[in-house]
């Protein structure tokens, strides 16, 4: 069943805001709901952080407040997601269950004051989860006006509390069957830490050092898949009740860590996520690959459940949006997959923690020059929704992303100066920066569709995984691995294999040293490819290099310092009707912005335009017919060649040849 998500055949695009009627008093809500609709508006979050209000002493609950404000904003056309209101539980339930308290890493028992403070794996807490989110089902699973609910809030913080220890031994029993298992997998032999029964397993917490790996990793895991096993409670009881409606939860982009979002999308009808630019520093690429691991989550459309409309903080305010930019933010979220667009807030708080995070009407409540962006923007939505609407992201270049391999640089860095998603991004901005959309993927994942894959630092590696890469180059894939590939098995041991362990046949080489630099330290780099050296004839290296010997392979660079001078830095490997290239350290823009580029002629992939870096341009396509998008993050106008004759849907106007972009503008074109 689909539940309100948009299809092909779905003309409806949700737009709409998050609102807190209980902030304001009731003869207001009449006011906001008018100023909503005139927006454009069709859909308003609500009550995600109302528990107290709802049921302000246990057992009393007092829907009349929610029902009258769902009903004024009905009548002006809105629809309503709801939250399950379990982010936030009132102090009267903390004050008499203090057990329910999350721990910290550090042992410390949080306390009240700000929200989510609960331990997610309390058997108390989910009997009042169980009891409010049902009241909820029960009160609004027929109510007209209701679409759809969000599960809690930014799912993220992992607890420590005896009640999550005892319930990871038990994850660990039901994982390893056996502790002779579960010692083997982990080598507890090491510094005597054999254990003889599944109590003496402990969290690890930071007050006893630093972990063994695998059960730092295993711990990670557990905490991942109690968020799932929450929500799911969460959901049996909104899909018994109301299975008419959808049913998300609101992620926090590419670089949150925390959680496995693979495992905790699977079951969701769509994914949300909460976009704020400012915090990003309004970097066009760092928007985008968050816009595109949300798509590829479940490889769909998504909505963005709290889209930024003004400056944020708490104890500071940050940077206000520039004129033009709520705009371009929406726009480039729809380019990359958005199905619905929310903004946070209505209007800014006047009290509590986030007084200074401001919503699209200050705090005095009065429409200004955010409000009249806003309502441009819903008044363009509705002109054009018949053609975005059911749209659909397309890509031939896929980027994996593991949330194992996450989790283990959090446990182990490898270098002080290496990051993941740093790693991650570099190869991601490079084919931004080209112009070339990117899926964001599992490497357990169907690879078919693509020409190109990049897989960087496949640190954990699985038979499976293996498996899935080999068949996808024998097919005629390219595939890029990066160092530290193939590293670890699946307890977050060192294979007992010359590296990249699993992955040496398909890469054709072996890493015979590798060399970690600190502080400063950096190598050259040469390519010796031909074509690659006319790009960029020599260039830098930094934080590590894979001293590489190829079995097979041929060399593509090779460092030109240090005792390893002369040696394999960059390869590449002929398997099956594909090839791998293998690229064995960190390099610079020069040096990525080459690589891509060859690599693309390589796998017969055509970036969408040549542009100014200013300028992005992603693709759609709906019913065969293709939509491009071209944003101009600069502030100044911009100026394009197209080379077709096409249509700008949002101004109806035909355009070819030398175009202008205005600062923070947007086109939208078709083919003529």
């Amino acid at each position: 069943m689909i539940r309100h998500s948009s299809s092909k055949k779905d003309s409806m695009f949700y737009f709409g805001v998050d609102y807190y009627p209980e902030h304001w008093p009731e003869e207001r809500w009449p006011d906001d709901a008018r100023l909503m609709a005139e927006a454009g508006f069709n859909v308003v979050r609500l009550a995600e952080f109302a528990w107290s209000k709802v049921e302000p002493r246990e057992g009393g609950y007092e829907f009349s407040w929610l029902d009258k404000a769902i009903d004024i904003l009905g009548q002006q056309g809105m629809k309503i997601v709801l939250g399950t209101l379990t982010a936030s539980p009132p102090p009267w339930l903390m004050s008499a269950h203090p057990d329910t308290f999350r721990v910290r890493a550090d042992g410390v028992r949080v306390t009240f004051g700000n929200r989510r403070e609960y331990c997610l794996n309390n058997p108390v807490y989910h009997d009042y989860t169980r009891r409010i989110v049902t009241q909820m089902a029960k009160h609004y699973g027929d109510h007209p006006t209701v679409i759809g609910w969000q599960i809690d809030n930014e799912f993220g913080d992992r607890c420590y509390c005896p009640v999550c220890a005892r319930a990871f031994q038990n994850w660990l029993h039901r994982r390893y069957g056996s502790l002779d298992t579960l010692n083997q997998k982990w080598g507890t032999v090491f510094w005597s830490h054999t254990y003889t029964d599944w109590s003496e397993i402990p969290l690890p917490l930071t007050t006893g050092g630093s972990p063994n790996p695998g059960l730092a990793l295993d711990f990670f895991r557990f905490s991942a898949d109690s968020y799932v096993a929450y929500q799911q409670m969460q959901m049996d009881i909104l899909r018994e009740k109301c299975p008419k409606h959808f049913i998300t939860h609101n992620f926090m982009g590419f670089m949150y860590d925390g959680l496995n979002y693979h495992a905790l999308a699977e079951p969701l009808d769509f994914v949300s996520w909460d976009n704020y630019p400012l915090m990003m520093n309004a970097d066009a690429a760092r928007m985008a690959i968050a816009h595109d691991t949300m798509r590829g989550l479940k490889r769909s459309g998504f909505w963005v459940m709290e889209e930024q409309s003004g400056p944020h903080g708490w104890e500071n305010v940050g940077p206000t949006p520039r004129p033009g930019e709520l705009r371009l933010w929406v726009y480039q979220a729809i380019s990359h997959g958005a199905e619905g667009i929310v903004f946070f807030r209505w209007r800014t708080s006047r009290f509590g923690t986030e007084q200074y995070w401001h919503g699209i009407l200050d705090h005095d409540g009065i429409p200004r020059r955010r409000y009249q962006e806003v309502k441009r923007i819903g008044e363009e939505l509705k002109r054009i929704r018949n053609m975005i609407a059911g749209s659909r992201c397309r890509a031939e270049v896929a980027m994996l992303l593991s949330y194992d391999d996450r989790f283990a640089f959090q446990i182990q860095s490898n270098n002080s100066r290496f990051s993941y998603s740093d790693h991650f991004q570099l190869y991601y901005e490079a084919l931004h920066r080209l112009n070339v959309p990117v899926d964001i993927v599992s490497p357990r994942g169907d690879l078919s569709d693509y020409k190109l894959v990049i897989a960087p630092t496949l640190h954990i590696t699985s038979e499976e995984i293996v498996s899935n890469l080999q068949r996808y180059v024998e097919q005629g894939g390219v595939l890029v691995i990066t160092f530290r590939s193939g590293v670890k098995d699946e307890a977050n041991a060192v294979v007992n294999l010359p590296l990249p362990g699993l992955l040496a046949d398909l890469s054709g080489i072996e890493v015979v040293e590798y060399d970690s630099l600190l502080a400063d330290g950096r190598n050259g780099l040469e390519f010796v490819i031909p074509r690659l050296s006319t790009m960029v004839r020599k260039t830098s290296c930094e934080v590590w290099c894979d001293i590489i010997e190829p079995k097979g392979a041929e060399v593509v660079a090779r460092y030109t310092e240090d005792y390893y001078a002369g040696r394999a830095a960059v390869t590449q490997n002929n398997y099956g009707l594909g090839e791998t290239i293998y690229v064995g350290t960190i390099g610079d823009v020069a040096f990525y912005h080459a690589l891509m580029r060859w690599l693309l002629e390589k796998a017969g992939v055509e970036p969408l335009l040549a542009t100014s870096r200013a300028v992005e341009v992603t693709a759609k396509e709906r019913d065969g017919r293709a939509l491009l998008f071209l944003l101009n993050h600069a502030s100044q106008d911009e100026e394009v060649e197209l080379e077709k004759r096409y249509r700008d849907l949002l101004t109806d106007k035909a355009v070819e040849g030398e175009t202008t972009i205005p600062g923070k503008g947007v086109l939208i074109l078709t083919q003529e």
